[in-house]
């Protein structure tokens, strides 16, 4: 067995449960994520793959069970340390990218490093560092509604990725994307993951999408099967 397979998991959920509403997401599930993994959470719609997602990150609080970021329990974070992770230590690409309309590429990538106290030149010439990377570069002066779907996309996992995360949560980032940036994209992911040893929990509805990934974890009524490491 290698070192791979006995390290210890870096995120680990254990036994969530979440309700909207009357309407109950998560019901004990469990998930973990080692340091440069990636994994894919697939499963039906509505069977709580963004709430699972949304509780690893922080973004919501579980009604029960404990999510840990190595060794510290976030579910008793408050929400200071909460925003700290998010800007430092997660990062978070969503569907539709969520870039700020009035901002240019070069500056959306830019704006995690800036509100981490960077300035401004920095900030943005290592922004213009990871949009090069993605290949985008030379869109960095447009603003998200000159983008193409797969230009857009990019320039957002660009920002997800540009203060060096040791987690990258991806919600179902390829969802508004054709085949060809689909693929663009995750291809881009998956070599810069790789390299840098990012861990990756990715949703995804996309059985094509989700063969990047080191393993899947399906979410069948708000329970995930195989839960994977350290639970």
């Amino acid at each position: 067995m290698s070192n791979e397979d006995t390290a210890a998991p870096l995120l680990v959920a254990r036994a969530l449960v979440k309700a909207h509403g009357g309407t109950e997401a998560l019901r004990g599930a469990s998930l973990g994520l080692r340091a440069g993994e990636m994994v894919a959470v697939t499963g039906a719609s509505g069977s709580g793959k963004s709430t699972l997602l949304h509780c690893l990150a922080g973004i919501v609080r579980p009604d029960a069970g404990t999510v840990t970021y190595a060794g510290e329990r976030l579910e008793e974070a408050t929400e200071k340390r909460l925003s700290e992770l998010r800007r430092t230590e997660f990062g978070v690409l969503f569907q539709f990218g969520q870039l700020v309309p009035e901002l240019t590429a070069l500056d959306n990538v830019a704006l995690p490093l800036l509100l981490g106290g960077s300035g401004r030149a920095t900030a943005r010439e290592r922004a213009g560092a990871w949009l090069e990377r993605f290949g985008v570069r030379g869109q960095g002066e447009l603003r998200p509604g000159e983008l193409s779907g797969g230009q857009a996309q990019r320039a957002a996992l660009a920002r997800a990725l540009v203060t060096g995360p040791a987690v990258l949560f991806a919600d179902e980032p390829t969802g508004a994307l054709d085949s060809l940036a689909s693929e663009q994209v995750m291809t881009a992911l998956a070599h810069t993951v790789r390299e840098s040893g990012t861990a990756v929990l990715l949703v995804t509805h996309d059985a094509q999408v989700a063969a990047y990934a080191d393993r899947e974890v399906t979410l069948r009524d708000g329970v995930a099967s195989p839960a994977g490491v350290g639970v």
